[in-house]
């Protein structure tokens, strides 16, 4: 018998300012500084992208110590990296960095997506390593929208992809380092599921778009309510949806340990992070044009 989970925070989804951009971001957010394993989550766009207007370009920067992760919903990116991979990132694809030792990768939105014009939206997400693999080789993976395995509910009104982890003896195609599930959720106008959660994770659901109920207790509404976290309590939670609705859920097992960040860096020590900054400048993590 499946229990649900209690819910612990109710947050918005500020917009903040970055650089020449604003964006939505629910975490961290006020009293939430992170949903261990899961360090920060981006939500940018749709942004109207045009020869005219391209703000969301990012040039070569450095990771070290964690996997950037970034959910396109809609328009098209190319990704480019230190490690020699440059791939076209396009709606409903995954791109999931582990920076490791250190990556240098530059993302923004394709020469021809920029003429042709077009929504620009997606998640970026930041999902920490353990100590112990914080120093391994970096390492690039992309899952195209079409590979991604899908879980309906009963009348096949909302479906479930698995980008990472397992539902319904379901699993996603990425490679995971720790113990995580990370899934995109789109629903038609009325329905109901059910996802399992095992009890032991920390977990969230993000509202993009639309309108859910969360365990039959909290609407998140576009503008409004759009995040919700969980206690390691039960092992499911429930979503009902009111009209067409995207979100994202993800869940994963805390990591537990002590976080030193600064700026593109997550290590454990401060100590760590200035022999992150040295590496940088030295050449350590690559090189990228």
């Amino acid at each position: 018998m499946k229990t649900v989970k209690t819910i612990a925070y109710k947050v918005g989804s500020p917009l903040v300012n970055m650089g020449a951009i604003k964006l939505r971001q629910p975490l961290p957010t006020d009293g939430i500084e992170s949903v261990d394993p899961f360090l920060l989550l981006h939500h940018y766009g749709p942004y109207a992208i045009s020869e005219f207007n391209n703000p969301f370009d990012l040039g070569p920067h450095p990771h070290r110590g964690f996997e950037p992760i970034t959910i396109l919903f809609k328009g098209e990116q190319l990704h480019r990296d230190s490690l020699g991979n440059e791939m076209l990132v396009k709606a409903g694809d995954v791109q999931w960095t582990t920076a490791g030792r250190g990556v240098i990768h530059a993302e923004g939105p394709s020469k021809e997506f920029v003429k042709r014009g077009g929504d620009l939206e997606g998640i970026q997400l930041w999902l920490n390593l353990p100590a112990e693999k914080k120093m391994m080789p970096a390492n690039y993976q992309h899952i195209k929208n079409e590979e991604i395995p899908i879980v309906e509910n009963q009348d096949k009104s909302i479906q479930l992809k698995v980008i990472a982890g397992e539902q319904e003896s379901k699993k996603g195609l990425i490679k995971t380092q720790t113990q995580v599930n990370v899934f995109t959720v789109k629903t038609k106008e009325k329905g109901a599921i059910t996802i399992s959660m095992p009890k032991n994770h920390q977990s969230l659901v993000y509202l993009l778009d639309g309108e859910v109920l969360i365990n039959n207790q909290v609407m998140l509404k576009k503008g409004a309510m759009q995040m919700v976290t969980f206690n390691q309590d039960g092992d499911s939670i429930q979503l009902e949806a009111n009209k067409e609705s995207t979100l994202l859920v993800l869940s994963g097992k805390p990591i537990n340990e002590k976080v030193a960040q600064y700026g593109p860096y997550v290590m454990n020590t401060q100590t760590e992070i200035m022999e992150a900054m040295r590496d940088f400048q030295q050449g350590k993590m690559g090189y990228l044009y």
